[in-house]
């Protein structure tokens, strides 16, 4: 007789695959074993035994979500008043010395309620962009591993930089740069120490300057050779306003994705956050070099920024993700808020029909995976990928009426979290409440941290 599954889901409304096939099974179930999908199958297909069984009636199933662009540790200051009506520039600059107090106990829990708030909206694998490293603030990126691992979840930590500050003409106080040779030491060292390269990882560790505006043009080309020699994906913020474009040209008299191809980055192993003002020319050569772009529509709207041209990307063979970007300027931290969000602004630039909530899934998905190098590892539920799944419950006042499309009920109705997050065949949460034990215990030191942050100088 077989071995029993660890885990079962089953009797789903709809499993939603997102794989090579984009296979719908209505009535679907999932087996996860040894942290991987081990079976799916319908009504027809008899269920293996399983150690846990989870029913899911009255629901869908879909891979869990993938954030490929954020910034944990601005959830110490979410909604921070002097900063709410400026504009990306004006916005950096309040915030900047705030930040500079960060240190090893706020990354923690920062990253330890920022992930935990992922998983509740169905996310089961983060990235996070942390690139102010102020003097004497410890090792930030090992605290916020250590939170990821706490929780469960699967994360992509990138070791983020700054070395261009005011003086020198960049945007950030002293006290949070560091010159080219310790970021590169300090990038070798966090490789070392945190990066898995195999299938499973739950830890994975990229290379991420901050921005034209805020490193040095040798920076960005020393870092894309460390990359290529430690094998680990680079990411940075690009094209995210018409500010930025000024900058270039005024600094290098180049336009952004130009200086990406004169440092080096032009490549698939990149990822860019943003990329809401790339030409049309500029979106095929980013789509014919295989360069990702992570989608953050409600940061976009929240800083005006502007329209993102997601389709024409996906078009072009870009991988697009999405990401909830910093918890200070989209200020809420939900994938599924942002899918929505990508849906409506996908049909506001090319018409109702033009992006749906199938294309909003696969972009939170299958998109996210590629963006990061993991396509067949994450993003997707078929046998041998990793055993990461979200149970979305289509039920309740919300959902009244809507019979006949599970996976547009899910983004249209709502708002809607996740009933259960499963990472590697673990919950994270399980019945909309959060696994860990640690969490009211966290809030509070949370409001304290962010209090210290906050106080006037």
């Amino acid at each position: 007789m077989d071995n029993p599954v660890d885990l079962l889901v089953r009797d789903a409304e709809l499993v939603a695959t997102v794989d090579d096939a984009r296979r719908e099974i209505a009535g679907g179930w999932v087996a996860v074993t040894g942290g991987v999908v081990s079976a799916l199958g319908g009504p027809g297909d008899p269920p293996p035994a399983a150690v846990r069984t989870v029913d899911a009636r009255g629901c869908l199933v879909t891979p869990g979500l993938v954030n490929t662009h954020h910034h944990l540790y601005q959830n110490l200051t979410r909604a921070y008043a002097p900063a709410l009506t400026g504009g990306l520039f004006d916005w950096l600059v309040t915030l900047y010395p705030l930040w500079a107090r960060l240190d090893e106990e706020a990354a923690y829990v920062s990253a330890y309620v920022g992930l935990t708030e992922l998983a509740l909206a169905g996310c089961t694998t983060s990235t996070d962009h942390l690139y102010v490293h102020p003097r004497g603030g410890g090792d930030l990126i090992t605290a916020e591993v250590a939170a990821a691992r706490d929780l469960g979840m699967r994360s992509h930590f990138t070791r983020g930089s700054m070395s261009l500050s005011v003086k020198d003409g960049g945007l950030p106080p002293d006290s949070v740069v560091q010159d080219d040779d310790e970021i590169l030491a300090d990038s070798e060292r966090l490789v070392a120490l945190h990066h898995d390269p195999s299938p499973t990882a739950l830890t994975r560790i990229a290379l991420a300057p901050c921005s034209p505006f805020s490193v040095s043009t040798s920076l960005m080309t020393r870092t894309a050779e460390l990359a290529e020699r430690l094998d680990v994906r680079l990411h940075t913020h690009l094209c995210e306003t018409q500010d930025e474009d000024a900058f270039c040209l005024e600094t290098f008299g180049r336009r952004p994705v130009d200086y990406l191809t004169d440092v080096g980055w032009l490549s698939d192993r990149t990822w860019l956050a943003h990329v809401v003002w790339p030409s049309p020319d500029e979106v095929g050569r980013l789509g014919s070099a295989r360069v990702g772009a992570a989608h953050c529509p409600s940061s976009n709207m929240i800083l005006g920024s502007g329209l993102a041209p997601v389709s024409e990307l996906r078009a072009a063979g870009a991988p697009v993700g999405l990401g909830v970007d910093g918890s200070s300027s989209a200020d809420a931290a939900s994938l599924w808020l942002e899918a929505r969000t990508a849906m409506l602004q996908g049909k506001l630039r090319h018409g109702a029909g033009s992006f749906s909530a199938r294309d909003a899934l696969e972009v939170a998905t299958r998109g996210g995976a590629a963006c990061l190098g993991r396509t067949g590892e994450i993003g997707e539920l078929s046998v041998g990928a990793c055993g990461d799944l979200a149970v979305w419950p289509l039920t309740g006042v919300a959902f009244a009426g809507a019979l006949s499309d599970p996976v547009e009920a899910w983004l249209r109705c709502g708002p809607v979290a996740a009933r259960h997050t499963v990472v590697g065949g673990r919950f994270v949460v399980e019945d909309g409440v959060p696994v860990h034990p640690g969490l009211a215990e966290q809030l509070a030191v949370h409001r304290r941290v962010s209090e210290r942050m906050q106080a006037p100088a």
